[in-house]
């Protein structure tokens, strides 16, 4: 049998990257799939997909919009009366030195990052409750866990998400809630590549990716599988959880001696 089968997930920031390849993960193994994000998604491969798994669906919204979201928890429970996993992926990247970045920018980068976090399982965690189950999967990042040159907002923002996480899974374990988040290190998706058509970027990436210590950027697909064990019942006994998807890249440093023994 699928691992999630005849599950009703909930995926914020469905529209790509992370989001979009966890919710066809999700999908492709016996979930029905309801995404949320500004823009509508569930094209090319989820055509495939809803062969396998009918009555995927989408809505369109904000995050930071508390209407939107309860509005949106409301229609998945109202069509198939549950939801037993949340994803919370929707993420925007911003930073600069503190005393220079914008202050709208840093409110929007804890709004979309931090708050709708928040949101989403502040509306979704209801009906958890109700039926004593439920998986929530927030998206941090390594960069949550250490510091990262001019990160400022996108750092906090996500060093937040994962003690809010650990929070979560200490308030609703005995509720039969599961609360984990998933660290990915710099993955292909149009977030990154945006972050290095910045100025001054463009040429940092290939150091940024000899910094994993695969030697590559991941691959969206590559965390959303990591999403999947989290969401299914083979983490039956995984709370409060970082679960660190990133090539190698907080494992240490790499100084060349690897050439002189022979393992370049």
């Amino acid at each position: 049998m699928a691992r999630l089968q005849d599950k009703v997930a909930f995926v914020t920031g469905a529209a790509s990257g992370i989001g979009a390849a966890s919710a066809l993960r999700f999908a492709q193994e016996g979930a029905i799939v309801a995404g949320f994000d500004l823009k509508e998604a569930f094209e090319g491969d989820w055509a495939e997909a809803a062969k396998t798994a009918p009555g995927h669906f989408f809505i369109t919204g904000d995050v930071r919009d508390p209407s939107a979201l309860e509005a949106a928890v409301a229609a998945v429970k109202e069509r198939f009366g549950r939801i037993d996993v949340l994803m919370n992926s929707a993420g925007v990247g911003a930073g600069g030195p503190i005393h220079l970045i914008p202050l709208e920018e840093w409110d929007r980068v804890m709004d979309i990052n931090l708050r709708g976090t928040f949101l989403a399982s502040r509306f979704v965690i209801p009906g958890m409750l109700e039926q004593g189950a439920g998986s929530i999967i927030n998206v941090a990042s390594v960069e949550g866990i250490e510091g990262f040159e001019g990160g400022s907002a996108y750092n906090a923002s996500k060093g937040a998400v994962m003690l809010l996480t650990r929070n979560m899974a200490i308030d609703y374990a005995r509720k039969g809630i599961r609360v984990n988040t998933i660290c990915p290190g710099f993955i292909e998706t149009p977030l990154l590549r945006s972050t290095f058509q910045m100025p001054g970027l463009e040429a940092q990436a290939d150091r940024i990716r000899d910094a994993h210590q695969l030697g590559r950027f991941g691959q969206a697909v590559e965390v959303a599988n990591a999403a999947l064990f989290l969401a299914s019942d083979e983490a039956s006994f995984v709370t409060g959880h970082a679960l660190v998807v990133d090539g190698g890249y907080t494992a240490g440093h790499r100084f060349g001696l690897s050439e002189l023994m022979g393992l370049s």
